[in-house]
């Protein structure tokens, strides 16, 4: 349990003294926070069709979506695999997870980008990115969930490379859509990457009372 205060204490300072840039308006980071914003909604206004599929992107990557499916697979897990404390603590970090990126945006209340001819609309306060927070809470909890039914390298090497990909194309989604400067993309996937690393060590240290079924026994030994 130790470990796993120590890594999530790191992980909160980062992201905190990152909050606190962005509260004291910290020049250097504001200022290459708008020029990338500028930068990249100018790309996505050129391009129709980017434009179209980061809009497709947006909703898929949705927090609700991404819970729906990552809930299906720790249904799969308690019922198919019976790993049931293994698929309880995947459940409760990704809640935990959910909730306290949105709590931290109450917290720091940052505005959205403005921009001069937006490319798209969100609600809401931007930092930490919601969508980024959480696409690596459900995309690194996926990926331990099933880790110990992933048997082959290469199938493990894939899993690692797909959550990867959905969590960065899910950054580049909100600031080429100019909804996110990119340290509120950089302070979500630090948010999440420390929440589910340091929630997967203290599960791990813990060792919880099993919920899983006992092998029946197989020779007479062992039925004694």
């Amino acid at each position: 349990m130790a470990r796993a205060l120590a890594y999530g204490l790191v992980v909160a300072l980062v992201v905190t003294a990152l909050a606190f840039l962005v509260r004291t308006q910290f020049d250097p980071l504001i200022s290459a926070d708008k020029a990338a914003i500028r930068s990249a909604t100018d790309i996505t206004r050129g391009h129709p069709d980017l434009r179209r599929l980061l809009l497709v992107w947006q909703q898929f990557s949705s927090p609700t979506y991404l819970y729906v499916v990552a809930t299906l697979v720790c249904l799969w897990v308690w019922r198919r695999q019976h790993l049931t404390t293994r698929a309880l603590w995947a459940f409760v970090t990704m809640m935990v997870g959910w909730n306290l990126a949105l709590d931290l945006k109450y917290l720091v209340q940052r505005a959205r980008p403005i921009v001069s001819d937006p490319v798209s609309h969100a609600p809401g306060y931007s930092f930490p990115s919601g969508h980024a927070a959480n696409a690596t809470i459900a995309a690194t909890t996926v990926v331990l969930l099933l880790w110990p039914s992933l048997h082959r390298g290469a199938v493990r090497v894939a899993a690692v490379a797909v959550a990867t990909v959905v969590v960065l194309l899910t950054c580049l989604d909100r600031v080429f859509l100019g909804v996110h400067f990119p340290s509120d993309v950089t302070a979500g996937v630090l948010l999440g990457v420390g929440l589910v690393g340091a929630s997967y060590v203290g599960y791990i240290d813990w060792k919880p009372p099993s919920l899983d079924p006992e092998p029946a026994p197989t020779t007479p030994k062992e039925r004694t």
